[in-house]
């Protein structure tokens, strides 16, 4: 084997984008027509992980106050303010409170929107004032008898459709109360438990965004962390060069040079297999040499017998036999000429060492990767510096994305928590404080609702309808009080509750339509959004931003879950692209690629001498056998028993005793000379035909393969010749398409993740909802609910009143009488003494 000429292949020839992945899938697709299995894709890198998004608190998401009473208390708040948000008329309040002045005008158009309220308090201070007056007078009226004051009861004949409408009419206006008062009981609950949830979901709010966070920080520094682990897994090909690209090359030759060296690994087998048939045809020619020349010996030693004893005179008729005595002359001649030919070229072949050759051929392109690797050590060293800049490149998306202001914010979130847990313990006592003195008003609501019940009950139970007033029993009696202290509990407390009842409607009235229902729709947060209204809010939200952004862009785009790239419209503030743009390094390492040079020598798979030898092995192999055939026919044509039977013939005329004894024992050795051939010359005649036989089925294959051989190792040293150096540029090319395709993968990969799912920001929306509902939702619904729970039981009150104190005096006991029979008014009231309860 010998080298031939030196390729100098280059790794890449042109200059090519870094980024263009479409032209480096293209060329990753090509193969040269030479070649014959189709090139490897490129090996794929470890995909990215991607991020985990984290699992945040349920808070409270559900609006806990959804009760018949809210869309009541909604309805009425909506009939009492049916103008839109003053958000205008806010701007000016805020303006003037800047200015520290006051405009008459500005205080007209708050009366003007207040004006719904204003009236409802009118009607409220009117029912304060005039509810004690008219007790006080009423109280006084009785005292002085009138007004019902008179312990007397006429008696007609309606009395007791009368009695019965107050009843029925009293019963229902109770009933109504103490519906009331059951909304006031649940109401105030309602508002218990929402303050007593409010600072646990407060604090699992923050701790919400707490997270968010501390989890966007680390959500880049994963962006962050994936490149290392690409230039990791690059630095890594690098070092394995040889291994990778050495490979690839190998397996771009192993396709034209397996077969060319299949078929000399399958001449060598055959010539070796020849070797060993010849060996075995010349150890079988030998032995039947020896054996044809023993026999020659012991045939020749009879027939020299015989003719002594046929040239004895007394021999009768024994010239005869002579002529067949000329025939036992044999041709013990076994030679096969033309084998020496064919020995002398299995010879050459064999001292050529087709082994050596294949092993030399074998060990040239196994070291070709170590060669890649010993010739590739500088780029390899500078293509490493090149990817530690990258590195430092990408670290700088950390620096560059405002996460300071995450965890200023996060410190702001830490101190609240800690001034909310200060808070909640006052929080708790002011809450029980106010829950005690609602249960309280509860209370004397259900007083006068349990009075009036019991004067309804005891009343009708204790009444005997015909008896005398002055008769009545006690039980009717006691009826007649509690109904009478129904109504005084009535005048007692009501105007009072009235107070409380104007003060909570101002308050949460003001608070729904002003806060809650502005919150719900919106209109808060546009108003919060106007330039100026919150001092710096601008600023801090456009922090170098081309266009602005508002609280209502953030909140609508976090309660679609977007990420912070979309929602602070940070890709105006950083160009991502220029940060995974590290084109400037990948175009050097590229330069670098294309500027070193492997020396990679094709080799001679078989010299001219080799290819001389093989054509004349292959001429040589066709051996003639004819000869041979021939003596083999002639050995197996010998019959000695023919002649031994005319020996006997003549024995049996002789009259000499010794000539007939002699004819006799020289036939038996004639057949002892035949049954030694059949037994053992006639089986090695055989082995000898089966040794030419398997020769001459190996040589007959020698040609084909022989010509198998120079076909293929022709073609195998033409594309050697031809391809080496284009494998060489193509193998490279693929392998720096393939490492540069990793950046590609993770550049896209980075992008996605950074401007999809880094930071989405749905936590942000689900504190604001959380404190809507905690708030509006649950306390201000539930406080709207008490108040209007008790303003309603206190204006049922008045009608109460009415038809207590009218049908008291259908179950008191009188202290004068009043006789109605037939249609005769008979009047037993002494005028003189009357008096009055």
């Amino acid at each position: 084997m010998g080298l031939c000429e030196s390729a100098r292949g280059r790794w890449w020839q042109g200059h090519a984008g870094v980024f263009r992945a479409g032209v480096g899938a293209l060329l990753l697709g090509l193969s040269l027509a030479q070649s014959g299995p189709p090139q490897t894709a490129c090996p794929a890198a470890a995909a990215p992980q991607s991020l985990t998004q984290p699992h945040y608190l349920d808070t409270a998401g559900e609006d806990a106050s959804a009760g018949s009473m809210t869309a009541v208390v909604r309805s009425f708040l909506h009939t009492v303010q049916p103008k839109p948000f003053p958000k205008d008329l806010i701007l000016k309040i805020v303006k003037e409170a800047e200015q520290e002045q006051v405009d008459q005008e500005v205080i007209k158009e708050i009366l003007v929107y207040e004006v719904g309220f204003l009236v409802c308090a009118a009607i409220g201070v009117l029912y304060i004032v005039l509810m004690p007056l008219v007790g006080f007078f009423l109280a006084c009226c009785r005292c002085c008898g009138n007004c019902g004051g008179k312990m007397y009861q006429k008696q007609t004949s309606s009395i007791h459709c009368c009695r019965r409408t107050l009843y029925w009419s009293a019963f229902v206006t109770t009933i109504v109360i103490l519906a009331g008062n059951i909304c006031m009981f649940i109401s105030n609950n309602d508002f218990k438990a929402s303050v007593d949830q409010g600072p646990g979901e407060l604090n699992k709010t923050i701790d919400n965004i707490h997270k968010f966070l501390t989890v966007v920080p680390q959500q880049v520094q994963h962006v962050v962390d994936e490149s290392y682990k690409t230039i990791q897994e690059v630095t890594r090909n690098l070092d394995a060069i040889g291994a990778q690209l050495g490979t690839e090359i190998q397996e771009r030759f192993r396709g034209t040079l397996d077969p060319a060296l299949h078929s000399v690994r399958l001449l060598d087998q055959e010539v070796v297999n020849i070797s060993v048939d010849l060996n075995k045809l010349n150890s079988s020619l030998a032995q039947l040499q020896s054996s044809m020349d023993r026999l020659q010996a012991n045939v020749t030693a009879v027939k020299n017998h015989i003719n002594q004893t046929l040239s004895e005179p007394n021999c009768i008729s024994c010239d005869s036999l002579k002529p067949e005595l000329d025939n036992l002359t044999l041709d013990t001649s076994t030679s096969i000429p033309s084998l020496n030919e064919l020995q002398s070229a299995v010879d050459e072949v064999i001292k050529g060492d087709l082994k050596s050759k294949i092993k030399e051929v074998e060990d040239y392109f196994n070291s070709i990767p170590q060669r890649v690797t010993n010739e590739t050590k500088d780029l390899v060293q500078n293509s490493k510096q090149l990817l530690d800049d990258i590195k430092s490149q990408i670290s700088q998306i950390t620096n560059d994305i405002p996460l300071s202001a995450l965890s200023n914010a996060s410190a702001t979130l830490n101190q609240a928590q800690k001034e909310i847990s200060k808070v909640t313990p006052e929080v708790e006592r002011a809450e029980h404080i106010r829950w005690g003195v609602c249960v309280a008003l509860c209370c004397v609501v259900l007083l006068v609702v349990v009075c009036n019940l019991l004067g309804l009950i005891l009343g009708p139970v204790g009444l005997t309808p015909k008896a005398d007033p002055t008769k009545r029993s006690c039980t009717a009696d006691c009826g007649g009080t509690f109904l009478m202290m129904g109504a005084g509990f009535s005048f007692l407390f009501s105007w009072l509750f009235m107070i409380v009842v104007l003060v909570l409607f101002l308050l949460g009235g003001n608070v729904y339509t002003l806060i809650c229902q502005p919150w719900s729709s919106g209109e808060l947060l546009k108003l919060i959004d106007t330039p100026g209204l919150i001092p710096g809010l601008e600023k801090g939200l456009n922090f170098g931003l081309k266009t602005n952004i508002n609280i209502s862009d953030i909140y609508r785009d976090c309660e679609e879950n977007q990420p912070l790239w979309t929602t602070l419209h940070l890709y105006e503030l950083i160009n991502l692209e220029d940060l995974l743009n590290v084109s400037k390094y990948t175009d050097q390492i590229e330069q670098l690629f294309e500027d070193t040079d492997v020396t990679l020598s094709t080799i001679t798979l078989l010299s001219p001498e080799d290819k001389h030898q093989l054509s004349n092995f292959s001429a040589k192999a066709d051996f003639d056998s004819s000869a041979a055939t021939q003596q083999m026919n002639a050995i197996f044509s010998i019959n000695l028993n023919t002649t031994a039977d005319k020996l006997d013939e003549l024995a049996n005329i002789q009259t000499n005793t010794d000539i007939k004894k002699e004819l006799q024992n020289e036939a038996r050795d004639l057949r002892q000379i035949q049954a030694d051939i059949e037994t053992t010359i006639f089986p090695q005649v055989e082995n000898l035909n089966s040794s030419i036989k398997s020769l001459r089925s190996a040589a007959e294959k020698i040609n084909g393969t022989v010509g198998e051989v120079l076909s293929n190792v022709g073609a195998a040293q033409d594309f050697l010749n031809t391809n080496t150096t284009q494998i060489v540029q193509t193998e490279s090319r693929r392998f720096v398409d393939c490492q540069l395709g990793y950046f590609i993968a993770y550049a896209d990969w980075a992008n996605l993740t950074i401007t999809q799912q880094v930071g989405r920001c749905g936590p942000v929306a689900g504190a604001v909802d959380t404190v809507d509902i905690i708030l509006c939702s649950n306390m201000v619904q539930s406080l709207n609910a008490f108040w209007f729970s008790l303003g309603w039981c206190i204006i049922f009150f008045i009608p109460s009143i009415i038809f207590s104190i009218k049908l008291a005096k259908y179950y008191r006991r009188m202290k004068y009488s009043d006789v109605y029979d037939d249609h005769i008014i008979m009047n037993h009231i002494p005028r003189p003494q009357m008096k009055i309860t």
